[in-house]
């Protein structure tokens, strides 16, 4: 995966030089280029202006975003603007980000975007209901999520595939040695070794943590029977 970052403030993402990522650059998996596109600003470096029709505060304006873009070498990239405006983020979205070849992260500052420079995007999204001062801390969190669920960059496939939200429902507790802790101990089913009863008791944790944590999840998720019964099961013995 090649992805290219427009920012102000590009030694802001010096931590995916590390971690995960960074050894995903090593192992040639990912190509990450950063853009300062103040660079490209042709009125005096200015990348920013007041608004027409007057307002608070300044829009970036539209030239330095498509002069940086067009000097970029990529045939059809996925053009994210990161917007407080924009589709909420969430692991679907890392999912779908990950199946494509080229991404290109715009970061914003300021109180906007000039409207025109979205003719070049092809998604607007949004950490959540909240505002950061520019887009870097978000476009940092969105490469991350998304570089991770790439084949080969983690081990074993299956390592992502049980994480919370990847099923749709929160990830089941998990223990490892010792044995006995402080006296808190592991639950007996996990040292059982009989793999059918601690599948069934990591479903019944993952619905409970779920229903307790993320209700809201349950709304659109697309139970199984078995799931529906152990749910049913779980509220009628009032667990949560």
């Amino acid at each position: 995966m090649k992805i290219d970052i427009l920012t102000l403030f590009p030694e802001m993402f010096a931590p995916l030089e590390h971690s995960i990522v960074g050894k995903a650059k090593e192992k040639g998996l990912l190509e990450i280029n950063y853009h300062n596109f103040r660079e490209n600003a042709e009125k005096a470096r200015h990348v920013d202006d007041e608004p027409y029709g007057g307002g608070q505060g300044m829009l970036l304006r539209a030239q330095p975003i498509f002069d940086t873009i067009e000097k970029i070498d990529a045939k059809k990239p996925r053009v994210i603007l990161l917007d407080p405006a924009g589709a909420t983020f969430d692991q679907g979205y890392a999912e779908d980000l990950s199946k494509e070849e080229e991404l290109i992260f715009i970061c914003g500052h300021y109180e906007g975007y000039d409207e025109r420079i979205k003719t070049l995007v092809t998604d607007e999204i949004s950490l959540g209901d909240f505002i950061l001062t520019g887009g870097e801390l978000a476009a940092m969190t969105m490469v991350d999520a998304t570089v991770r669920l790439i084949p080969e960059v983690i081990g074993k496939e299956a390592s992502h595939q049980d994480d919370s939200f990847s099923s749709g429902l929160l990830e089941y507790p998990q223990y490892t040695r010792p044995y006995d802790f402080r006296g808190m101990t592991v639950p007996d089913v996990l040292m059982s070794g009989h793999h059918e009863n601690i599948r069934l008791w990591r479903l019944e944790q993952s619905l409970k943590k779920t229903l307790e944590r993320r209700p809201d999840l349950l709304e659109t998720y697309d139970f199984t029977d078995e799931e529906r019964d152990i749910l049913d099961k779980i509220k009628k013995e009032g667990d949560v």
